[in-house]
């Protein structure tokens, strides 16, 4: 492997013969700038990272900002009700009753929040949560559906498309 250095406008240019004297080109100082970069770079990010120091005050939550898990049972007159809607009012974060009627709320929660339960049949509730509600028990009313118009029994339907 042979060396050979030639200088060309300020920069140290090395050539390298590998075994078949195929010249291999090689830019120091190229290297150098690109070795000094990374070095400034990393010195950088390491200094630039923001230093905290340890807080020994301990901030104290108040009721309305704690959060917590709510569960419950949904019924009716007759028993529990399976498949009730149950979703946190202003968001999209909801769930279902089980078979149970038994939920648990897949969000956590906090006081001020409004749970909204719905069901087909029933009139929609809202319960609003304070910092003691971990449990809800919710007896459903029954709401009256109507439906409008009578249905025509004078004739049986017939499609309107053709064969």
């Amino acid at each position: 492997m042979a060396l050979t250095h030639y200088y060309l406008r300020n920069k140290v240019i090395t050539y390298t013969f590998d075994l078949n004297k195929t010249p291999i080109i090689m830019k120091t100082q190229t290297i150098r700038k690109i070795t000094q970069f990374l070095s400034i770079l990393m010195i950088t990010a390491l200094f630039s990272s923001p230093l905290q120091a340890q807080d020994n005050n301990t901030s104290t939550k108040t009721a309305a900002d704690q959060e917590f898990s709510v569960k419950g049972k949904v019924s009716d007159e007759k028993g529990v009700l399976p498949g009730v809607n149950i979703m946190l009012k202003g968001a999209k974060v909801g769930a279902v009753t089980d078979e149970n009627g038994e939920f648990t709320f897949p969000k956590l929660l906090s006081a001020g929040d409004i749970l909204v339960f719905s069901s087909l049949g029933y009139e929609k509730q809202q319960i609003k949560i304070d910092a003691n509600t971990t449990y809800i028990n919710l007896m459903m009313s029954d709401d009256l559906i109507e439906i409008m118009g009578a249905p025509n029994a004078e004739k049986p339907y017939k499609s309107k498309r053709s064969k």
